[in-house]
């Protein structure tokens, strides 16, 4: 085929763009992190308030904003004394297709989660102490993922980078340790709920947050493939003018797959699956086809060019073998399920 014939993919990874905002003093970052640190610290001090007897009760909201205020203005002033890197601007602001789509997935995913709690019968309020440990699982697994797994050497040498998020790097299989640990966390805190039940769940909003981001990366035109002559091949511009996999879009037919595999599931054993049934074919199905898809794909590692398979390769195996040892050996496909 010559090379008019394939699809050229050129589109802007930004959405829109709303200029550089400049602020009227600098604003220390470590005095903002500090500030998060006195937040969540604080938090646990408030006392609830309650106005009626049938209340639960909750925490008067002047006392979140005092709160909130007042850790800002002393991790400023904490670090107008100590050296502390700091920023006079913001931007250009420049709202990006991946941001949002990465965004919705945790919506569709708060969504999803509530769902399935209220179907089991649990308190939906649950979910919004669930989405931060997901939240800040995903976000520190997925960096330190590429930050450990893909590009180690440079990240020790420019520990700065290491935070620089907004650079680009992130890894999915770091997110998923990083998920799989904050289920664990969230799990020992509830006596009444098992680790299965709640992967069970999760799993299926990771499915489709993975078909959302890999559809980010694909408007970014980044995790391409290698060079092809198949007819859906396609030219990514931004990059070069060689027709290729387009890898992404295989991976988040793939993540549809498994979140329409998993709903399957769910609905078949009338909304109550036996434990650790959707995890395990989660993990199995969604690994194995990235295990495969990875011939596709570039090196990511660049340490690892001359591997017979490549890191994201190694870091599926475990995954894939935990997956079946599940299905296998853990689950009782056969135990009668009750209605919800």
């Amino acid at each position: 085929m010559q090379q008019s014939d394939y699809l050229v993919w050129n589109a802007d990874p930004v959405a829109f763009d709303l200029g550089t905002i400049h602020l009227p003093f600098p604003i220390a970052i470590w005095g903002i992190v500090a500030a998060l640190v006195f937040i969540y610290f604080g938090y646990q001090k408030l006392s609830p308030e309650t106005t009626s007897k049938k209340e639960e009760p909750q925490v008067a909201q002047w006392k979140v904003w005092g709160l909130i205020i007042g850790s800002f203005i002393l991790g400023q002033l904490i670090f107008m004394v100590l050296p502390s890197p700091t920023i006079s601007e913001i931007g250009p602001i420049q709202p990006r297709w991946y941001g949002f789509l990465f965004a919705s997935s945790f919506v569709v995913g708060f969504l999803l989660t509530r769902k399935m709690f209220t179907d089991a019968g649990r308190d939906p309020l649950e979910v919004d102490q669930l989405l931060t440990y997901v939240i800040v699982a995903t976000v520190l697994g997925a960096r330190l993922g590429h930050v450990i797994f893909y590009d180690l050497m440079y990240y020790l040498r420019h520990p700065a980078e290491i935070i620089a998020i907004w650079h680009g790097g992130l890894a999915s299989h770091g997110a998923a340790i990083g998920i799989l640990i904050a289920m664990y966390l969230y799990a020992k805190k509830k006596k009444d709920m098992s680790f299965l039940w709640l992967a069970d769940r999760v799993v299926v909003v990771v499915a489709i947050a993975g078909a959302f981001i890999r559809t980010g990366n694909f408007i970014n035109s980044e995790i391409v493939g290698q060079p092809s002559e198949l007819p859906w091949a396609i030219i990514f511009s931004r990059l070069d003018m060689v027709p290729r996999h387009p890898t992404m879009l295989y991976e988040a037919v793939l993540c549809l797959v498994v979140f329409g595999i998993l709903g399957w599931i769910y609905y078949h054993y009338k909304k109550n699956p036996p434990e650790g049934a959707m995890f395990g074919v989660f993990l199995t199905i969604l690994f194995t086809g990235r295990f495969l898809l990875e011939f596709t794909k570039i090196d990511q590692a660049a340490f690892a060019s001359d591997w017979l398979i490549n890191m994201g390769q190694w870091l599926s195996v475990p995954l894939i073998v935990f997956g079946i040892w599940l299905i296998v050996k853990k689950v009782d496909w056969k135990k009668p399920q009750k209605t919800s």
